[in-house]
C-alpha cells in the first residue's frame, strides 16, 4: 500500500508501475475516489461541527428551545445520515484500490512480462563451485517418484485416497529426513541471531491484508469457518483463513504497534504447516510433491529502519543464508532475479533461487526472496519512533529458508545411486538415523 500522497504527486509513475506488475487498477480512478471521499469527508465534518454548535445554542435556552433549533437539528441528523450513507460505499472501494498500489521498483530490476524475463544472476555446484553445473549421471535415473516409491518413503496412491487430488504420505526416511530439514533450517536461523517461532496456521483477514496476501492471492487460500467453543459463543463467528507461510503471522505479531528504533533489526524465524489450493494451476506439476496443497516451510522476515541500503543489505544476507543451507545439503542451484511482470505488487526487489531437479531436466523453484520497503508496515500499521520522537514506517524483507517437501525431489533425485538407492546428506544423517536409504 502506497502513501496516497505520493501517488496524487507521481501519478504517470504508478500508471506504469500498474502496467510493468499487471496489476488491475486505474490510478485515474483510484484518484477520483479519493477526491470523493476527501469531499464527503469535509462535508462531514462541517455538519457535525453546525450540529455541535446548534447543540450549544440549545442548552444556553433556558426553558423551551425554539422550534427553528429543533427543526435544524432534525434537519442536521438527516444531512449527516444521508452524506455517511454516500461516504460507506466510496470508503469500500477507495480502499479496495488503494491497498493494490504497487510498490516502486529497484533502479536494477529488470523489466519484463512473465518469468521468462527473469534474468540469471549466479549459480553454484558442489563439484565446480560458483559458476558450476549440476554433474550428469552415468546410468539410467528415476525421478523422486520412483525413488520414493521402490524404498518406501513415498506413498501417492494412498495420499490421493486420504486426501485428494496432490494428497501424499511420507513415510520411514522420507519423514525423517523432512522433519530433519525443518531442524536443520531452524538451527541454521538461530545461529545467524533470529526470534524462533512457531507461528498460528489459521490466522484472521487482517494478518492476510497486511502482508499483502489479500487481496493479490487471495484464490489460493482455504478459507475455514471459524468453530466456536460452545453453543451460547458469539465471539468467534468470522471466517478464519490457513495461511500458505508463516510471513502473515510473523508480520502480524507487531501489527498497529510503535516499537522503539533501539529494538531494530527485528529478525523473525517462523516455521509452519502452509497451505495453497493451487487455484490456476492445474495442469501444472501434476505428478509428485512438487506442486501440492500443504507443506512444511522455515521463513525469514526481517525488519529493519527505513533506509534503502539497509534493507539490501538485509535482502543479500536473507539470500545467503538460503545458499548456505543448500550448499550444506550440496544441492545445486541458480539465483534469479525478478522482473517487475512476475514480482507482484509490493515487491521493490525480488530474487528466486532454484535447486537442479534431474527429472525436470532444469532447476525448480525452492526459495524467494523479497524486499517490500514499507509497503507491507503502512498495511499492517507498524511504525518506529527513533531518538528524536518521530515516527515512520520501517522497512520488511523476507524469505524462505527451506520448504518440504519440494525440496525433497532435488535430494532424492541428485543423491541418488545407480542400484536405486539414495545417499543421505551428511548434514542430515543425524535426523534420519542412516547414510544410504535403501530398499
Amino acid at each position: 500500500m502506497q502513501d496516497i500522497k505520493r501517488i496524487q504527486e507521481n501519478p504517470e509513475l504508478f500508471k506504469q508501475l500498474v502496467k510493468d506488475k499487471n496489476i488491475s487498477l486505474d490510478i485515474d480512478s483510484l484518484l477520483e475516489y479519493h477526491e470523493q471521499r476527501s469531499t464527503l469527508q469535509q462535508q462531514i465534518e462541517s455538519l457535525r461541527q453546525e450540529r455541535n454548535l446548534n447543540v450549544d445554542a440549545i442548552k444556553k435556552v433556558q426553558g423551551k428551545p425554539p422550534s427553528e433549533l429543533i427543526t435544524k437539528g432534525k434537519e442536521i441528523k438527516l444531512q449527516l445520515s444521508d452524506l455517511e450513507e454516500a461516504l460507506k460505499p466510496v470508503e469500500e472501494q477507495y480502499k479496495k484500490m488503494l491497498y493494490m498500489t504497487p510498490q516502486t521498483v529497484s533502479e536494477d530490476t529488470p523489466v519484463g512480462k512473465d518469468d521468462s524475463d527473469n534474468v540469471e544472476v549466479r549459480r553454484w555446484a558442489p563439484e565446480s563451485g560458483d559458476g558450476g553445473n549440476p554433474k550428469a549421471f552415468d546410468f539410467d535415473f528415476k525421478d523422486h517418484i520412483e525413488l520414493g516409491t521402490s524404498l518406501n518413503i513415498l506413498d501417492l496412491d494412498r495420499g490421493t485416497k486420504t486426501a485428494g487430488f496432490r494428497g501424499y504420505y511420507l513415510k520411514n526416511e522420507g519423514a525423517l529426513m523432512h522433519m530433519g530439514l525443518m531442524m536443520h533450517g531452524m538451527k541454521l536461523l538461530q545461529e545467524k541471531g533470529f526470534q524462533m517461532f512457531v507461528t498460528p496456521t489459521i490466522v484472521k483477514a487482517d494478518a492476510l491484508w497486511g502482508s499483502g496476501h489479500f487481496p493479490f492471492d487471495e484464490e489460493n487460500i482455504y478459507t475455514v469457518e471459524s468453530l466456536k467453543d460452545s453453543e451460547d459463543d458469539d465471539s468467534n463467528k468470522e471466517k478464519k483463513f490457513l495461511i500458505g507461510t508463516s510471513e502473515p503471522s510473523l508480520l502480524n505479531y507487531h501489527s498497529d504497534e510503535v516499537l522503539d528504533e533501539s529494538q531494530l533489526p527485528l529478525k523473525l524465524a517462523g516455521f509452519s504447516q502452509c497451505y495453497r489450493s493451487e487455484i490456476g494451476s492445474y495442469g501444472r506439476d501434476t505428478r509428485g510433491i512438487y506442486r501440492i496443497h500443504e507443506f512444511m516451510k522455515i521463513e525469514q522476515v526481517v525488519i529493519c529502519k527505513n533506509s534503502e541500503e539497509e534493507a539490501e543489505k538485509f535482502h543479500n544476507l536473507m539470500i545467503s543464508y538460503s545458499e548456505e543451507l543448500l550448499q550444506s545439503l550440496k544441492l545445486p542451484y541458480r539465483l534469479l532475479q525478478i522482473c517487475t511482470g512476475d514480482m507482484g505488487a509490493g515487491k521493490y526487489k525480488m530474487y528466486d533461487i532454484e535447486t537442479w531437479m534431474p527429472s525436470r531436466e532444469s532447476y525448480g523453484e525452492t526459495h524467494s526472496a523479497s524486499n517490500l520497503l514499507d509497503w507491507q508496515t503502512r498495511r499492517l500499521n507498524l511504525r518506529v519512533q527513533d531518538a528524536h520522537g518521530e515516527k515512520y514506517y520501517p522497512y520488511a524483507l523476507n524469505n524462505t529458508v527451506v520448504a518440504s517437501p519440494r525440496i525433497l525431489i532435488a535430494i532424492w533425485e541428485n543423491y541418488q545411486n545407480s542400484d536405486g538407492s539414495i545417499t543421505v546428506p551428511e548434514v542430515l544423517r543425524e535426523y534420519v538415523g542412516t547414510d544410504i536409504i535403501n530398499q
